[in-house]
């Protein structure tokens, strides 16, 4: 897993009004768990685009005025309005101790549906896993190479040795559908076939009988 740095200063003190003070000079409140203590400090908001604006998972190096931890980012909040980061949770490292965290996605190969028009769906683009962080990729790797039209794959069709997959085993991650100018050409084309003309006598039975006097002669 790659690794990023991030600096911080404890916080004085915790609370709405405190957190709104370092806001306006532009620091993130932040809280890290998972160690023997809480720890709550800021960090200067500009360094959270390497973190968030980007969909790999990092060991976040923290160093609180001096002293430093393994971490990675667990959640932040954003404000509704400007999605400016309102608050950072980070998770402690802790040596030996398995960690939760959401892998990136990379498709791999490529889909013959899509080549025979079908169009595909990409339902997830994170997979919860569980394992220590000497094990975890930067990303987990999707073989769509024999994705076909109405094929998918699901969480359980993944294998991992040493990491414990954690969304429901029929989660959809990726699926490939008959695109909807394909389905209106067989659906014209079947409409066709219902509706041909057979010829007379072949099908319906025979020939509707004449009328009486019908071609009689006179």
């Amino acid at each position: 897993m790659k690794k990023v740095s991030l600096s911080g200063s404890l916080r004085e003190n915790v609370g709405k009004k405190d957190a709104k003070k370092h806001r306006r000079e532009g620091k993130v409140p932040c809280v890290l768990y998972g160690g023997k203590e809480q720890i709550h400090f800021t960090a200067p908001e500009l360094n959270f685009g390497k973190l968030i604006f980007t969909p790999e998972v990092f060991e976040v190096k923290l160093d609180i005025e001096g002293k430093e931890y393994s971490a990675v980012l667990q959640d932040v909040q954003y404000h509704p309005v400007t999605d400016k980061v309102l608050h950072a949770d980070f998770l402690e490292i802790i040596p030996g101790k398995q960690i939760i965290v959401g892998l990136p996605i990379k498709f791999e190969g490529t889909s013959p549906g899509v080549i025979r028009g079908g169009k595909m769906i990409k339902k997830m683009y994170k997979i919860r896993v569980k394992g220590l962080i000497e094990e975890m990729p930067d990303y987990l790797v999707i073989d769509i190479s024999e994705l076909e039209i109405g094929g998918s794959v699901k969480i359980r069709d993944i294998e991992l040795d040493k990491l414990a997959l954690l969304d429901p085993p029929n989660s959809v991650i990726v699926r490939v559908k008959m695109a909807r100018a394909v389905e209106e050409v067989v659906s014209e084309e079947e409409e066709e076939v219902e509706g041909a003309e057979t010829p007379e006598g072949e099908e319906g039975g025979a020939p509707a009988p004449k009328a009486e006097g019908e071609g009689a002669e006179s």
